[in-house]
């Protein structure tokens, strides 16, 4: 297997540009091919993910054409005309979730699968949520995992239940292509709704585009039909990805100014910055910035449900502060591309850091990290994060670095620039 070595830095004091938003791109892409007219992307992340996507949306019907500039897509309408049958998108959860509801429009049966990893990732809650509406989709094996089948039937809309613990996209799934029904829909979220702050993501851009989507403390959702126009929309920089260079100047007492950031976006991990002020650090806010400087860092307690994608950041950075970090409500993680709980423990000990996990909270004990070969489980946000602490540490070694490709292609080469 591939592994790449870090070196430690010195001096950190630098600036740079981060890619695009992955969950700004994935749901104007859906919105795109949905809408009336043209839409123009600019700023949009390239990555395995997005490439899964715009390979999905065109398996549908959907033309989208590409240069490094913009992503341009002929909306549908929300009309699509299938040229497939089956389509495998990998390891993609977001475009698995989110077009298995699309698909629901084709009016055509149509298969939606993915790697073995996806194979072991739960969607019966969103089948679940779709049969009251109109839409008959099933997991062909019959055990709640992908490959789903979407049957030929109809997006009625009407009133569904559905379950929110596991995936906040099974509900972003329903809401993108909710204006598409033949009348208003109303989804009811019984419990707690995970990850909300990308709910709220959804929305924002659905009204971008000109929908009509409202909620009611985030337990009775509508959205009323009315489709989408096509439109130029710049996608800001992805904060999931900025994380791991503000942690990189916080384990490092160094200085990092990324641009490209809005200060006052709707992404939940722009609460990972306020985690990292409690344990110390500086962070200052512009109008198209964020600069973190470094401190000595004192551990935490941290509720992160909002912010699940820089769960292993700050426990990357939690394992160099003085004292117990608590990070609470990331029970969810274990859904992800792996389980990440477990993962995270397993490779925070081959560092001499101890951790435990008590139902819903991951508890990390600051120390004095050593350097391991970090397994990272085809996982792109476990290299990403203990590949920061390589930084600080020597010895450090990631196994499968490429992985990163999944949502940052560009991730080692900025990370080198920044020396």
């Amino acid at each position: 297997m591939k592994k790449r070595r870090i070196r430690p830095l010195a001096i950190l004091d630098g600036a740079l540009t981060i890619p695009g938003s992955k969950s700004y791109t994935a749901r104007a892409l859906v919105i795109g091919a949905l809408a009336s007219g043209e839409t123009d992307l600019r700023n949009s992340l390239r990555s395995e993910d997005t490439d899964y996507m715009i390979q999905g949306l065109r398996g549908l019907g959907v033309t989208i054409e590409e240069d490094q500039e913009t992503i341009l897509i002929s909306g549908t309408g929300g009309k699509l005309n299938p040229s497939r049958e089956t389509l495998f998108l990998g390891g993609a959860g977001t475009a698995v979730r989110f077009l298995t509801t699309v698909a629901g429009l084709a009016r055509k049966s149509l298969v939606i699968d993915g790697n073995a990893r996806m194979r072991e990732r739960p969607i019966q809650d969103l089948l679940d949520g779709l049969k009251p509406l109109g839409i008959r989709a099933r997991s062909i094996n019959g055990n709640g995992y992908p490959p789903v089948v979407i049957e030929d039937g109809q997006f009625e809309g009407g009133r569904t239940v559905l379950r929110g613990s596991k995936s906040s996209q099974f509900l972003s799934s329903i809401l993108l292509c909710a204006p598409y029904a033949k009348r208003e829909v109303v989804v009811e979220v019984t419990e707690d709704l995970a990850s909300r702050s990308y709910v709220n993501l959804t929305m924002e851009i659905m009204g971008e585009f000109g929908a009509r989507v409202t909620h009611r403390d985030y337990q009775i959702f509508r959205v009323t039909p009315a489709p989408y126009r096509g439109r130029k929309y710049f996608i800001e920089g992805d904060l999931s990805s900025a994380a791991y260079f503000f942690a990189a100047a916080a384990i490092t007492g160094g200085r990092i100014r990324i641009k490209g950031v809005n200060p006052h976006t709707k992404q939940g991990d722009a609460g990972f910055l306020d985690a990292l002020e409690s344990m110390g650090c500086r962070v200052h806010r512009g109008d198209n910035h964020v600069e973190v400087v470094g401190a000595l860092l004192q551990g935490i307690d941290v509720d992160m449900r909002a912010m699940p994608d820089t769960v292993q950041t700050l426990a990357v950075v939690a394992a160099f502060a003085r004292g117990t970090t608590r990070i609470f409500r990331v029970e969810h993680l274990r859904y992800k591309e792996t389980d990440r709980i477990t993962a995270l423990r397993r490779e925070l000990e081959k560092m001499g850091i101890k951790t435990a996990h008590e139902k819903e909270t991951l508890i990390v004990e600051g120390g004095e990290p050593r350097g391991a070969e970090v397994d990272t489980y085809g996982d792109h946000r476990m290299a990403m994060a203990f590949a920061v602490a390589g930084l600080r540490t020597a010895g450090m070694v990631i196994r499968d670095p490429d992985c990163v490709n999944k949502s940052f292609p560009t991730f080692w080469n900025l990370l080198e620039g920044i020396r």
